[in-house]
């Protein structure tokens, strides 16, 4: 009889949030040989996970297949014929993954979930009257749901660059390295959290006059139209968006000397392949507990005005109305933090 104990853990959305489980699970299953993993999520983050021994990945299409509360009777049983599970961890806790779990705890199986924490987010992100003090860590909350289920796991929270070769299909893109490579993701998925595009440009701008060459990622229609204008702008820029496939961006990203981010995907994605970040912060702050894994506050560039944070997620609109957070932020600040690394 197998003594393996074999875990489902649940996490749907976003990108970088499901990039953050993976330093946690890959320490579980380093400190746990009796455990294998199936890890349900959307089929666009499987890369995140490759190459990982003992965890299969289960994607499920949450767009078509699985769309809606309805069918969520139907992804319970398409899960629960993948495998014969010891235990389910929740590391989302919305409304899908809470009916999931609590029809595997009525089959008998123990389940855990993620608490985050969301009642010390609101003191964090109030105004005035704000409690400013440092919150537990995501990653160490993903890391609760497992001890939870009894296991003993313990994070270090150290950069792990692994050696990878650039393919033909990358080269094509990027070219030899002759010079140090900085990748930046300019943009995140709301204005509280994205660096004034007026601003990044200068950045790039200084950039461009160094001995460098930089690579600028992104995923929408907008994303690609700014960075193609910035590539055709900046000789030593050049835009990797929907010119590589995600598989071969983690690549391209292990090979770089520093990533910019703001506080979004591309942090973790550079904490995935073991590269330093220069993380720019505006309406969100990393007490909130979303800082790249194994990544340096010395390295954060951020604004201290007293309003800061006013969001978790950097979604809900300025009440100054000027992103003062932002705007007060020197784009030379920025180019120095990057270029000690170069």
């Amino acid at each position: 009889m197998s003594t393996q104990k074999h875990i489902l853990v649940l996490r749907f959305s976003s990108m970088g949030d499901v990039a953050m489980t993976v330093p946690v699970v890959k320490a579980l299953l380093a400190q746990n040989p009796d455990v294998t993993i199936t890890f349900v999520s959307r089929p666009g983050f499987a890369d995140f996970f490759s190459g990982i021994e003992r965890l299969t990945y289960l994607p499920v299409d949450l767009n078509k297949s699985y769309k809606g509360i309805s069918s969520i009777i139907k992804l319970f049983a398409y899960i629960n014929k993948s495998g014969k599970y010891h235990a389910v961890a929740d590391l989302h806790d919305n409304l899908r993954s809470k009916v999931l779990r609590n029809l595997f705890k009525l089959s008998g199986k123990p389940i855990a979930h993620i608490d985050k924490g969301r009642d010390e987010k609101k003191l964090l992100t109030r105004f005035p009257n704000k409690v400013l003090k440092p919150l537990r860590r995501t990653v160490e909350r993903y890391a609760d749901v497992f001890r939870k289920l009894g296991f003993q796991l313990t994070l270090d929270y150290k950069l792990v660059k692994e050696p990878s070769v650039l393919t033909e299909e990358i080269m094509a893109v990027a070219g030899e390295k002759d010079k140090p490579w900085i990748g930046i993701t300019p943009f995140a998925q709301y204005k509280g959290k994205t660096f004034p595009i007026e601003k990044m440009e200068e950045v790039i701008s200084s950039l461009n006059k160094e001995n460098v060459k930089v690579f600028l990622f992104g995923g929408t229609p907008l994303d690609r139209e700014i960075c193609e204008q910035w590539e055709q702008q900046f000789s030593n820029v050049t835009s990797v968006i929907h010119r590589l496939n995600m598989e071969q961006e983690l690549v391209l990203i292990n090979q770089l000397n520093v990533m910019l981010s703001m506080d979004s995907a591309g942090m973790h994605l550079a904490s995935l392949r073991g590269v330093p970040v220069v993380s720019v912060w505006g309406a969100t702050h990393h007490y909130a507990g979303f800082l790249g894994y194994g990544q340096s506050e010395d390295n954060m560039v951020a604004d201290s005005i007293e309003c800061r944070p006013c969001s978790v997620y950097g979604n809900k609109p300025c009440f100054r109305k000027d992103y003062a957070c932002l705007y007060n932020i020197n784009p030379q600040t920025v180019v120095n933090s990057l270029l000690k690394f170069v």
